[in-house]
């Protein structure tokens, strides 16, 4: 592929490349790639982040073969596993609707059963078989391996509803059944037969777990209590009672100690001793949501709990009280998030607020690497003091907006957040995973109506800038926590501060307010330099220091983008439905990313002030947040949990940045899941190729009128002139010596192309003394060629062989063109031909100007006693200088068009 200097384009022509006008066959076909688009051209699901339970009872199982536990978990349409050990994650599978079963540690899908018309709420392993229940009370029993049905049970739903089931240790081909009605059932499932009926105690059951004794069962009762049931004398044998509601969960300790646990949907645990039968201890907030599953480990002191709080964690009782201490856990956030963005340069971690007031971070690398901030507290002194274990209290409110910076992050904080209805804004460290140690605020303001609504933090780390709901815009610095003074004679803006941005080099300070004014301060001095009036009040800013280009959300529902140095709107952009809720800048500042409440996320290409990407979601999304390295698009959405990755599909393939038109309609894109092999599965259902991913294969020359050079290295061509200079500094000092034995290596014929010597044929005895003295011939391989070329006016296969020569080689054969070296002037007529050939197919451009130069220099005393030759010399000049001019107006005409576009506005 030639390396091309392409004509500019004439003036006027303003349209991209390749882009005709309406109604052309490229236009059309522009439209036929836009129609045939199913989903976003430049972003493709990838994973979710921060996901690791729900309100689903979690399971482990022991594998034998690798001697550990494992603990499966549910996320949305997933389930996770996990190693107990280290709570290292090993699998994650989607499931589908129907009961699907997976070999351990599910590898892969071995076995689907479908029958069930409603949703299936318990399931129950029973040997070869597997039993399932519905919410219409209907049991089926599947045979695992022929996946056929063996039996099935129907249960009317107003007398015996099944809430929970369960196969007693021993019972062989029986299982117990809960119902909400509180009765339970014994079947023997082999003869289908009901083999007693348990009167209950007139609450519903919610849990069955069998005791570590044979006949016993723990019961969980709706009303918060526990029996302890001997099923095969229908005896009680013990009650125990919880204030904290129904019991969602039983466990009992293997390893020796009588200790059972009971959940509660406030996230309480509560251990009873089975021997003295009484309360011995209580876990408190082990979780925030109610606790799903607990389960204690074979023989080991360890307890496994997970809630819908998105927490997974693990329990160890080894102290003398019984209490038990966390171990592990995978822990992700439990209400909404309010704001996310990427931390650091890497683009491997992203800082997440929520609704539940904690801070977090999570890699895009490895779930090891997440940490959590922990929740905001008022007073983390007194708390340390007077050791609160329940600091629910003096918790801050969830935090609504954060700025983050790295710069000194191992010097002091470096982060800076405001909490829902709070004047103060608080600071943390990233490094030591904890709140900060100052609260910044105004000393003179002391009422409860006005709060922080905004911040920011300078790129060098040193001062933080706080936008109040008053108007006023504070600068505190980040190492002492100081007020460093405010914008403005009283206050910045006479309405609320609705965003702050401080440029790259702390010079410049821009703040917007709901009274729809945008200014520009000086950072150092406070003084207003400039004021803009908008359309409509502004609704968040976003600024690219790198580029200077600042991007205000409108509640117009429309984006205004400025340029901050010359403080001017250069761009306008209109489309969404709903309240911009955030937006973003690709790391190169060419693309702007808004997310809105009308569940779209729309690209903005900032050069073409064009709309070039644009999906739909099924949950509106709150932020959007790209990678400084911008392999990744991260956005939070309405009621969920997660974190969710679109991978940058422009860093690994075509895609066309066509913009698209007004009138097009956008489909909705399901939300990436936990396992990253979801976006391989979609690309395998696409049988026809995109016409946007053939690859392009450049032709020779791509017009006669573009001027084309080789692929030559400049070694080959750009030191001919100097071949002399370079022969006399590279002149061996001393004579070679000769080795004293024979070359280990095969010997090589000289040249640029390694050949091996053919050794010589001695095997004819007879072979004549005569010498040849057709070898002596002085004329090689190129000087044939050119003969041949004078002779059919092919001058190709010349240019060839002189390709392949290295710089040596080319001097030696132009040398010998001349008559006093073995040459003929009619040789030398056709070499200056070739050169003509070359200039006028305009290829191989700077070999014909280094080859004539060579000529040039060798043979510029014989040249004028030739006519012959000057009458050739006299075409080349002028060829030569019709050539140079051409290109020197291309230089000048692309040396206009990129002044322009440097100092033009975009």
């Amino acid at each position: 592929m030639g390396s091309s200097m392409r004509q500019a384009a004439e003036p006027g022509e303003h349209f991209p490349p390749g882009r005709e006008l309406s109604g052309t066959p490229a236009e059309a076909e522009m439209e036929s790639e836009v129609e045939g688009r199913t989903a976003s051209a430049l972003f493709a699901g990838f994973r979710a982040l921060g996901l690791f339970s729900n309100d689903v009872p979690h399971v482990v199982r022991y594998s034998a073969l690798k001697r550990r536990f494992y603990v499966t978990t549910c996320v949305g349409k997933s389930f996770h596993t996990y190693d107990v050990q280290k709570l290292r994650l090993v699998a994650v599978r989607r499931y589908k609707e129907e009961i699907v079963l997976t070999t351990f540690p599910m590898s892969s899908i071995v076995h689907t059963f479908k029958g069930h018309k409603a949703e299936i709420h318990l399931l129950q392993p029973f040997g070869d078989h597997v039993i399932s229940v519905d919410t219409d009370s209907i049991l089926i029993i599947w045979h695992i391996y022929s996946e056929e049905e063996y039996l099935q049970l129907t249960f009317d739903k107003s007398v015996f509803q099944i809430s929970t089931i369960l196969h007693p240790s021993t019972y062989l081909n029986k299982v117990l059944l809960g119902s909400e009605q509180g009765s339970l059932q014994l079947w023997n499932v082999k003869s289908n037969k009901l083999l007693y009926t348990f009167s209950g105690w007139k609450v519903g059951v919610t849990a069955l777990q069998q005791a570590p004794a044979v006949d016993v069962v723990a019961i969980g009762l709706s009303s918060g209590q526990v029996v302890i049931h001997n099923i095969k004398f229908d005896e009680t044998l013990m009650t125990f009672r919880q204030d904290w509601g129904p019991i969602t969960s039983l466990s009992f300790r293997t390893d020796g100690h009588p200790v059972m646990a009971a959940g509660s949907p406030c996230g309480h645990i509560g251990l009873w001793d089975l021997e003295d039968k009484k309360l011995i201890n209580q876990m408190r907030n082990a979780h925030s949501t109610a606790i799903a599953g607990l389960t204690f480990l074979h023989r080991e002191p360890l307890l496994v709990t997970n809630g819908a709080d998105n927490a997974l964690r693990i329990w160890i009782f080894d102290g003398p009280t019984g209490e038990g201490r966390l171990l592990r856990f995978r822990m992700g956030h439990s209400a909404s998030l309010t704001k996310i963005r990427y931390y650091g340069q890497n683009g491997q971690q992203i800082l997440s607020a929520s609704q539940d007031g904690t801070l977090q971070s999570f890699s895009t690398v490895h779930e090891k690497f997440n940490k959590s901030l922990g929740h905001g507290l008022i007073n983390k002194k007194i708390v340390k003091r007077k050791g609160l274990q329940n600091t629910m209290s003096v918790r801050l409110p969830p935090i609504t907006k954060f700025a983050a910076e790295e710069a000194r992050q191992s010097d002091w904080d470096g982060i800076i957040a405001c909490h829902q209805g709070k004047l103060s804004c608080s600071t943390w460290n990233y490094q030591r995973s904890t709140i900060g140690a100052y609260f910044l605020k105004p000393k003179e303001l002391k009422t409860d109506d006005i709060i922080a609504t905004t911040v920011d933090i300078t790129s060098c780390g040193n001062f933080a800038i706080i936008g109040l709901s008053s108007g006023a815009v504070d600068v505190y610095n980040m190492q002492s926590g100081i007020h460093r003074g405010s914008f403005g004679d009283e206050k910045a803006h006479t309405g609320s501060v609705r965003g702050v941005a401080v440029d790259g080099l702390n010079q410049l300070t821009v703040t917007a307010g709901s009274e729809r004014l945008l200014k520009f301060w000086n950072f150092k001095s406070k003084a207003l330099i400039h004021c803009l009036s908008l359309e409509s009040s502004p609704n968040m800013l976003l600024l690219h220091r790198d580029s200077g280009i600042l991007g205000l959300a409108l509640d117009d529902f429309s984006i205004t983008v400025l340029d901050i140095e010359t403080r001017k709107i250069v761009r306008e952009f209109s489309g969404h439905q709903g309240q911009i809720n955030d937006m973003t800048f690709s790391p190169d500042g060419r693309w702007l990313i808004s997310a809105a409440m009308d569940c779209s996320v729309r690209t903005w290409d900032l050069p073409s002030g064009c709309l070039i990407d644009c999906f739909l979601l099924d949950s509106a999304p709150l932020n959007v947040t790209m990678s400084p390295t911008g392999d990744f698009l991260a956005t939070s959405h309405v009621d969920h949990l997660g974190i969710y990755l679109w991978s940058n599909i422009s860093l690994y393939s075509v895609v066309s940045l066509r913009p698209l038109p007004p009138d097009y309609v956008p489909s909705v894109v399901m939300l990436p899941g936990t396992c990253q092999t979801q976006g391989v599965e979609v690309l395998e259902e696409q049988t026809e190729p995109s016409d946007e991913m053939i690859e392009y294969e450049s032709p020779q020359q791509l017009s006669e009128q573009l001027v084309t050079l080789s692929l030559l290295p400049e070694s080959r061509w750009k030191n001919l002139l100097n071949l002399d200079v370079i022969k006399k500094k590279n002149k061996p000092k001393e004579p070679p010596k000769v080795p004293q034995s024979a070359p280990f290596f095969i010997p090589t014929v000289p040249g640029l192309v390694p050949r091996f010597a053919v050794p010589e044929q001695n095997g004819d005895p007879e072979q004549s003394k005569v010498v040849n003295l057709g070898i002596l011939a002085q004329k090689s391989n190129f000087y044939l060629k050119l003969e041949e070329g004078l002779l059919n006016n092919q001058y190709e296969a010349a240019l060839n062989l002189l390709k392949e020569l290295g710089p040596s080689g080319i001097e030696t054969e132009l040398r010998n063109l001349s008559p006093d070296d073995g040459g003929s002037v009619e040789v030398m007529q056709g070499f200056l031909r070739m050169i003509g050939m070359m200039l006028n197919r305009k290829r191989d451009f700077e070999l014909a100007q280094a080859y004539l130069a060579l000529f040039l220099k060798l043979h510029l005393k014989m040249l004028p006693s030739e006519a012959v030759l000057l009458e050739e010399l006299e075409k080349l000049s002028s060829q030569v200088e019709e050539d140079w001019t051409h290109l020197q107006s291309l230089f000048n005409q692309s040396m206009c068009v990129l002044n322009f576009i440097k100092s033009a506005l975009l």
